[in-house]
């Protein structure tokens, strides 16, 4: 069955390839694949609460997105073999995310800055970076807030938006503070995810 794919503004198109790895038959609309994944989503928030294995390892990071896709996609928790109109190419996916990995961890031992802006630079680069076909802003949040969630700290503001993949002025927001971030500023997008007081 043929899916009609519609992408929000700022959004990775897939590639022929990576859409005919989608597993349920039944859906046939952007709608039907937008209420699928998040409810499969929602499996990783009780497993990244279980897991005790560092999350600072690709195999955590591989395993994390299968868990979360693993039920829509047939790649999921694989590395993308394409370029995209974002990210680093994706010869050198690994490098980047062992690079952004081991900083991520330097930090929080380190304590180089506040645990939620170390979340947010983390997610920062894992967006940048854009390992997986589809679904790395979800996946890129999920690992900031299992490091959140890990050190014992107030969910990020994030949490109270819906969901960030559809298309509003909140993530119209929250994209032009990534990219803002892109440039070295951090300071919208910590604004934006830190928790309200």
């Amino acid at each position: 069955m043929a899916i009609n794919l519609t992408y929000v503004p700022w959004a990775t198109p897939l590639e022929v390839e990576e859409v005919d790895g989608l597993i349920p038959g039944h859906i046939s609309t952007q709608w039907q694949l937008d209420e699928w994944e998040t409810v499969n989503i929602s499996k990783w928030i009780q497993w990244g609460r279980m897991a005790r294995s560092d999350i600072f390892t690709e195999q955590f990071c591989r395993k994390l997105h299968k868990k979360m896709f693993g039920d829509t996609w047939q790649w999921a928790g694989e590395f993308r073999k394409s370029d995209k109109n974002i990210g680093c190419p994706w010869s050198k996916i690994g490098l980047e995310l062992r690079e952004t990995l081991d900083t991520a961890k330097y930090w929080v031992k380190n304590r180089t800055f506040p645990i939620h802006e170390i979340a947010i630079r983390f997610h920062h680069r894992l967006v940048s970076i854009h390992p997986f076909p589809n679904g790395n802003g979800r996946f890129s949040r999920a690992m900031a807030d299992i490091l959140v969630l890990r050190a014992k700290e107030t969910p990020l503001a994030w949490n109270s938006f819906g969901n960030l993949s559809n298309a509003s002025e909140i993530r119209k927001d929250y994209i032009t503070a990534l990219k803002t971030a892109d440039n070295g500023d951090y300071s919208d997008l910590v604004k934006f995810c830190s928790p309200k007081k």
